[in-house]
């Protein structure tokens, strides 16, 4: 499996986590946020501190399985093994659904230089063609994937960062003040509606979890990986959102396709569009390449455990997990190409609430699962540690239920097939993953 050279260390680990949430989303999302208001910035303080108790949840179970190889075998050891077979499937159609939706980004932003692109058929071969990238990118090797995540993540902070830190001396107060809360709503439910739409922003925060195969030192990088991947994106979010709401009229910002765009004009002029939209293909791109290191490895783990094909689980003498990286770049270029179609923009936002509701049902398990094995911990943490547990499962329930009835639908539909599924997998699969 490749010696500590082919792996990821703290530093590239942490770009990992940080660049598979700092992704394409934080582009577009203060346009949705813009109709809900300034008040949004609770909704992404909540957001950030649910993220932190997550991620302490993931840095707890590194420390105690720091060998644990993806997080289905660890949470069927605690919960059973129907709940790991659960775990492994939804984050494995996570993965790549919202790889799918990542690579729609990609072609999204290319398409302000080529205008074909926004095309059925010209912007369906894009997509699968930035999928085919990304993967020969992780095939070359993990360590060059995590420098061109580093690098794609440092390019992409461009435009956000000028906001969040030169936007401040363009500041309008009274222009913040005036869509302080332009929904009309209850400022408890103008909160807990923004919550539910930025979370998906900080969704990746267990990247390093799912890939500690490829990381050194798991038990000591992967929790500081972790927690500090996470608190960089929730610095560069906060700080960003809260300086163009004072940059741009709610209105404006709410109707604009690129609002960092938008923002950046104002401060350096025109010229600044095409700026941000190289950026923002740039970061996209990142994502991409990050979250299919993701999928390839939760594809590996899951076929380890015996559901799914085990030629699958085989990596290269690099490490590597190429069989897993060309099936799955195989199954996302059919999906693309089967639903390639002019209303992809609502596909995009579809397959965004799935990936959300499928890592909040991960999230859940994963906490309850820190919670069975808290007794491990010393004894001075103990109730710490069960204490955030706890916090952790409530936040993940309380998002999901805000998700949206189609998404909790879906969710209950998996729910009841993996149910149903169960006894013919359990005959299937050996009773340890090998």
């Amino acid at each position: 499996m490749g010696d500590n050279r082919d792996k990821l260390g703290l530093g590239l680990a942490t770009m990992l986590v940080a660049g598979n949430m700092i992704g394409s989303g934080i582009y577009l999302l203060p346009a949705s946020l813009a109709l809900i208001g300034g008040i949004s910035l609770a909704g992404w303080a909540v957001a950030a501190v649910g993220a932190l108790l997550l991620a302490a949840v993931f840095g707890w179970l590194a420390v105690l399985r720091p060998g644990a190889d993806g997080l289905a075998g660890l949470v069927g050891e605690q919960l059973g093994r129907l709940v790991g077979f659960q775990t492994a499937q939804f984050y494995w159609l996570n993965a790549w659904i919202g790889n799918i939706a990542i690579a729609v980004a990609v072609t999204g932003y290319l398409a302000f230089f080529f205008p074909a692109l926004r095309g059925t058929w010209p912007g369906a071969v894009t997509t699968a063609a930035m999928i085919w990238v990304a993967t020969i990118i992780n095939i070359v090797g993990v360590r060059f994937a995590g420098r061109f995540d580093g690098l794609t993540l440092i390019v992409g902070l461009v435009p956000i960062v000028a906001v969040g830190v030169f936007g401040w001396l363009w500041f309008d107060p009274a222009l913040f003040a005036a869509a302080w809360n332009v929904s009309g709503s209850a400022p408890s439910e103008a909160v807990r509606t923004s919550v539910a739409i930025v979370f998906w922003a900080f969704l990746g925060m267990e990247s390093a979890n799912v890939a500690a195969a490829v990381v050194k030192n798991p038990g000591r990088n992967v929790p500081l990986a972790t927690v500090g991947g996470v608190a960089l994106a929730a610095v560069v979010y906060i700080a960003a959102f809260a300086a163009i709401m004072g940059l741009l009229p709610a209105d404006r910002m709410a109707a604009s396709t690129a609002p960092f765009a938008d923002a950046v004009a104002r401060i350096v002029g025109p010229a600044a569009a095409a700026l941000v939209a190289a950026c923002a293909t740039a970061k996209a791109l990142g994502t991409l390449n990050g979250w299919v290191l993701v999928a390839a490895e939760t594809t590996r783990w899951t076929a380890a455990a015996g559901f799914l094909p085990r030629w699958l689980a085989q990596r290269s003498a690099h490490g590597t997990s190429t069989r897993a990286l060309l099936a799955m770049a195989a199954l996302m270029t059919v999906a693309v190409l089967a639903t390639a179609s002019p209303t992809l923009g609502e596909q995009f936002g579809l397959m965004i609430n799935l990936a959300v509701i499928l890592s909040l049902m991960v999230y859940l398990y994963c906490s309850l699962a820190l919670l069975r094995m808290s007794g491990e911990m010393p004894a001075n943490r103990r109730l710490m540690v069960r204490v955030v547990a706890v916090l952790a499962m409530l936040f993940s329930l309380g998002v999901a239920l805000e998700a949206g009835t189609q998404a909790l639908i879906f969710a209950a539909v998996l729910i009841a097939v993996t149910v149903v599924a169960w006894p013919m997998i359990r005959r299937a699969a050996p009773a340890r993953p090998e």
